[in-house]
């Protein structure tokens, strides 16, 4: 397959970033990050979850936020629901925030551990399984067309281990089959990588793998965690894949209570994938400079670093955009940032360059 012509790259900044951060940052703070995120050119911002506060104290404030924001015109604000009652809440600020949108064809997601799934959503696996049957059901009383299929932290485990290719594809089969008897076909499969098991080579063979079983299948979505450094590499083999639904974050913020790494499972950051994407003339809405501005402005926010390098480096200097050739010497971060803060925040460094043509060492 070829790579896409355009992506969807959803911002998970205000849900997956702010989940995992304290719980103390004002409400004032969070509507500027998120009034940010906005300008960047994002076509899909989640504004968080509507959870529980007892499990993500970070989202007790999510109806306030809701209430607040100011939606941006050409965007669909989502937020994340977790059972029926947060379904009622978001859907309370319809049209304001679409949860609507991609629900009607129906979903069944199934975490590949089972101590996950008894940590993050309180259910086993098999009774994860078990609620299959009722959403192939429902789905046929409502006349769906097709459905989708989450296959969770599909790749490997922190409490049980790497998950092979076959066990893979012998959950999803069991979730296939149950679609397939109700003459409903699975047309799209999401990886669900909390645990950033991801690699290059394991995306790529199960997509090679699902695509050969199941040709029905033409929409993958990545949602990988960045745990182990190499989130955008197989982001990388899923473009070459043709997939072109993504999940990020700014600056990678993000992280995981449930799966033993906290903030260092944080997901790829956005203006890290958005600058590979159109370094590959792939299109994806986004403006990279205003990415780097809204990461600055996050770690504004949460009070230290995150872990983009574009927002940190710049994007690549191209033609009135190039240093200048007699620039001083350039160490810290601070400094790093002259492309956006001006030459003055070098002043002062030792310069390397002599008349203008010859170097002084």
């Amino acid at each position: 397959m070829a790579f896409p012509k355009s992506v969807t790259i959803t911002d998970d900044t205000m849900r997956e970033g702010l989940q995992i951060e304290s719980a103390d940052i004002p409400v004032s703070e969070k509507l500027r990050l998120l009034d940010a995120l906005g300008e960047t050119g994002a076509k899909v911002i989640s504004i968080g979850s509507f959870a529980h506060p007892k499990w993500t104290p970070q989202m007790a404030c999510i109806d306030e936020i809701a209430e607040k924001f100011v939606p941006k015109e050409g965007i669909r604000y989502t937020a994340a629901v977790f059972n029926q009652k947060g379904f009622e809440r978001a859907d309370a600020y319809y049209p304001k925030i679409d949860i609507r949108t991609g629900r009607g064809g129906f979903s069944s997601n199934v975490e590949l551990c089972d101590t996950f799934a008894r940590r993050n959503y309180n259910r086993t696996q098999a009774q994860q399984l078990a609620t299959v049957k009722g959403t192939v059901e429902a789905a046929v009383n409502a006349g769906a067309e097709s459905a989708s299929v989450g296959l969770g932290n599909p790749f490997g485990s922190n409490y049980e281990g790497p998950f092979s290719l076959q066990q893979r594809m012998d959950l999803l089969e069991e979730i296939v089959a149950q679609y397939r008897e109700g003459g409903i076909p699975v047309t799209k499969v999401t990886f669900l990588d909390a645990m950033g098991w991801n690699a290059p080579h394991l995306v790529e063979e199960t997509l090679e793998a699902i695509s050969e079983k199941y040709p029905e299948v033409t929409k993958f979505h990545m949602h990988l965690h960045n745990s182990r450094g190499q989130g955008i590499a197989s982001f990388y083999a899923a473009l070459k894949f043709g997939v072109d639904s993504f999940d990020t974050s700014i600056g990678g913020m993000g992280g995981c209570p449930y799966c033993g790494n906290g903030r260092a499972a944080g997901h790829v950051p956005t203006e890290d994938f958005v600058d590979l994407c159109h370094e590959l003339g792939i299109v994806t809405g986004y403006d990279l400079d205003k990415l780097i501005e809204a990461a600055a402005i996050a770690e504004e926010v949460v009070g230290h670093p995150l872990w983009g390098h574009v927002s940190k480096a710049g994007p690549r200097p191209r033609d009135d955009r190039l240093y200048p050739r007699d620039m001083p010497f350039v160490e810290t971060l601070d400094e790093a940032a002259h492309f956006r803060n001006g030459p003055g925040v070098y002043e002062g460094q030792l310069s390397p360059w002599k008349d203008g043509d010859a170097l002084s060492r």
